[in-house]
């Protein structure tokens, strides 16, 4: 999957106007990941998986990291995510299908912050092929 220069330019135009937010929006997304996708704990086990919390707060904020990184790098995507891919699939053995479900969190959370009035269908449709390619890489090395 491919994103055009149009929704590569889409994509970092509407990140850099969530910047005041990245600080709150991983935690907000792997807190509502784990209220819809329950079984997406099992790989937390030592955390402290309450609304809230530290653990999330700084899980969330390694996410927003390798997001704003693959964003930074969106022409090059697969080797920008691949040693995350590498950990995922070799060292913490995560389930593919938790990547799937992560997506629709990401742009929930788009939706709903500072781009309101702007989120249209087009940012809707470049958001969507952009964490599914993220979910594409992650999950490369399973197969």
């Amino acid at each position: 999957m491919l994103l055009t220069a149009e929704e590569c330019k889409l994509i970092k135009s509407y990140w850099a106007k969530l910047a005041p937010e990245h600080e709150d929006m991983g935690g907000e997304a792997l807190t509502r990941l784990f209220q819809v996708y329950m079984q997406s704990k099992i790989y937390f086990p030592h955390y402290d998986l309450c609304p809230g919390s530290n653990d999330i707060h700084h899980q969330g904020q390694k996410i927003v990291e390798a997001l704003d990184n693959a964003i930074k790098n969106i022409d090059n995507i697969r080797a920008c995510l691949s040693d995350l891919s590498d950990l995922h699939a070799y060292n913490l053995r995560v389930d593919p299908v938790n990547f799937k479900a992560s997506a629709p969190t990401g742009r929930t959370r788009a939706r709903r912050g500072a781009l309101r009035g702007e989120y249209n269908a087009l940012a809707y449709m470049a958001f969507d092929k952009f964490f599914c390619l993220v979910s594409e890489v992650l999950t490369e090395k399973y197969r």
